[in-house]
């Protein structure tokens, strides 16, 4: 798997800006990703040192519209912690 393949986006959240501060960083990533890999790819995408991965599962859920419904897709986040010597990631554009 590409270290593109692996990290879908960032999950940018209240409580996701408020771990920044600590060099946390949320990602959702590939369903059949292990840490290895959240963490190679993390390091070579954004040239950092990645001290601890967490990864969590969310289940897909039952959500209705009316009489219509279905279920939203299952999702797997990854809790990224870099190392104190490490640079930041740049998820904004400076202005």
């Amino acid at each position: 798997m590409d270290a593109r393949d692996v990290i879908k986006r960032p999950i940018i959240t209240e409580a996701s800006m408020y771990a920044m501060d600590d060099k946390k960083y949320t990602f959702e990533v590939d369903v059949r990703a292990n840490k290895t890999q959240v963490k190679q790819a993390v390091e070579s995408i954004f040239d950092v040192k990645v001290d601890k991965v967490n990864i969590m599962n969310t289940p897909r859920k039952l959500k209705r519209m009316g009489r219509y419904q279905g279920y939203t897709k299952k999702r797997r986040k990854a809790i990224v912690k870099l190392t104190q010597d490490s640079n930041e990631i740049q998820l904004f554009e400076n202005e």
